[in-house]
């Protein structure tokens, strides 16, 4: 499953040291919303944590 605009914002923005609260406010989103967006971002790059989602999306220069 390729990883969605929504899942790539939050990976971005959480590469970017923000946290899921944090997030969630830019976003205008429940921190629910945020934490299912990163494992399914995590889910879709076949990773068990979002740093490593990160890690994955850093090095296809997805984000």
């Amino acid at each position: 499953m390729p990883l969605g605009d929504d899942e790539l914002v939050v990976l971005r923005l959480m590469a970017e040291g923000q946290t899921v609260e944090a997030v969630a406010r830019r976003l205008d989103v429940s921190e629910r919303t945020v934490r299912r967006k990163a494992r399914a971002a995590c889910e879709a790059a076949g990773v068990d944590t979002t740093v490593e989602a990160i890690v994955w999306a850093v090095r296809r220069r997805l984000i």
